[in-house]
């Protein structure tokens, strides 16, 4: 599956929040894209799973434009977890909330198939909570839901895979997990993540935004340079792969803030 999106210009209040992005995600590729608050990078993932229609430009998955396919249709390409998906109706158990991934393979009558029970139980087994099928949602820990968030877009089996801080509010432990559970469905993949150690560990390529504009985007190394880290983050540091394959950012002892306050002479 490859994902596309050109030149997709958004306003929101006739004030404009991207500007011009362009960016491509190959089949399996897991494309992060990564920006200070107020950049535009949860817009950017309502343009790619067809929740906001851009002011111009066009979104393709497979080659085709998202708003060319019916809403079912684009649905069964495309599977989001998104930040404020966490609340889950009371009453429903685990095995339920997965089965509704299925919702847009199901016709009129609505009925669950044989290949319906047949998802719910890989993305079940896929995240790990076979065991807490019959669970309350309301129940889990934040790690346990989140899990149960992404078995239900994996239950879509969908082409292309759009997350939206997954590892919010969840401990380091959960969040290795999680990233180690995306990386292994091989679902080309499209990410938001404000944790830039995380997205250089699970990321293939990087998108960085600031003020709605693409400032950088390639290879991890070669988008978490120095240069990027201060002007669009404001911090100092390196980006560095170690002998394990993993890269690692090290940041500065003193604060870029200081070491501006002392530049200029206060303190």
């Amino acid at each position: 599956m490859k994902l596309t999106v050109e030149e997709i210009h958004v306003e929101l209040g006739r004030k404009p929040i991207l500007h011009d992005v362009n960016l491509e995600a190959g089949p399996g590729d897991i494309v992060g894209l990564i920006g200070p608050n107020g950049s535009g990078k949860s817009t950017l993932l309502r343009t790619v799973y067809r929740s906001l229609r851009p002011h111009r430009g066009v979104v393709r998955v497979d080659g085709d434009d998202v708003w060319g396919l019916s809403a079912r249709n684009a649905a069964r390409r495309t599977a989001a977890v998104l930040q404020d998906a966490g609340s889950n109706p009371s009453g429903l158990c685990v095995t339920e909330v997965v089965a509704l991934g299925r919702t847009p393979h199901h016709g009129l009558v609505g009925r669950d198939s044989a290949e319906d029970h047949e998802a719910v139980d890989q993305a079940l087994d896929l995240c790990g909570i076979q065991h807490m099928a019959g669970r309350d949602v309301t129940s889990l820990s934040g790690g346990e839901r989140q899990r149960v968030l992404l078995a239900r877009a994996l239950a879509q089996r969908p082409r292309l895979l759009v997350l939206d801080e997954l590892t919010n509010h969840l401990d380091v432990r959960a969040r290795f997990e999680l990233l180690d559970l995306i990386r292994a469905t091989g679902i080309t993949t499209l990410a938001v993540l404000h944790d830039l150690d995380l997205a250089a560990r699970l990321c293939d390529h990087l998108v960085a935004l600031h003020s709605g504009r693409v400032v950088a985007a390639g290879p991890v190394l070669e988008v978490l340079t120095p240069g990027l880290l201060r002007e669009v983050f404001g911090v100092a540091g390196t980006a560095d792969r170690h002998a394990d394959g993993i890269v690692r950012i090290t940041y500065a002892a003193q604060p870029l803030a200081l070491e501006r306050l002392s530049e200029a002479g206060v303190g």
